[in-house]
C-alpha cells in the first residue's frame, strides 16, 4: 500500500463520522509527502499542550526520516506508532525510523500512557455510547 493511500484510508470517516478502520483509531499523523498534519477530531478534547506536543512529535518525525507517521490506537486501546513510505522513496530513512520510534517510546512513555488512558476513558466510551 502506498503511503498516500494509507492517509486517505486511515483518515476518511465512516458513515457515522468516526475515523476507525479495521479496529484501529488514528489519533494523529503527519506526511512528509503532503507536508500535512492531522489530528482526529475525537481527540480534540485533550488539553492544548498535549495536542501541541503530539503535533511536534509527528511533524519532527517526518522531517527527520520522511514518509508518513501515524499514532493509532489498536482494538485493545494500546498506542501503536506506525511509519510508511511510498514505494521508490529512496530518501526515507527506514533504519532511522525504527530508532526514532524506539526513542519516542522511551522518552515519551508517560505521554503515551496518558493518551491511552484518555482514549479508554473518554474517546472509546463516547464512540461506543453514541
Amino acid at each position: 500500500m502506498r503511503a498516500d493511500e494509507r492517509i486517505t484510508g486511515s483518515w476518511e470517516k465512516d458513515s457515522d463520522g468516526n475515523s476507525e478502520k479495521q479496529g484501529r483509531v488514528t489519533v494523529c499523523g503527519a506526511s512528509a509527502y503532503e507536508e500535512k498534519y492531522y489530528l482526529n477530531p475525537l481527540f480534540a478534547g485533550m488539553p492544548r499542550a498535549i495536542r501541541d506536543e503530539l503535533q511536534i512529535i509527528c511533524v519532527m518525525f517526518t522531517q527527520d526520516v520522511g514518509g508518513v507517521f501515524t499514532m493509532e490506537m489498536d482494538e485493545n486501546g494500546k498506542l501503536q506508532l506506525r511509519t510508511e513510505s511510498q514505494s521508490g522513496d529512496f530518501s526515507f530513512d527506514e533504519i532511522g525510523s525504527v530508532l526514532k520510534i524506539r526513542e519516542l517510546q522511551r522518552t515519551k512513555g508517560e505521554l503515551f500512557r496518558s493518551l491511552e488512558l484518555f482514549y479508554s476513558l473518554i474517546v472509546r466510551a463516547d464512540v461506543h455510547a453514541g
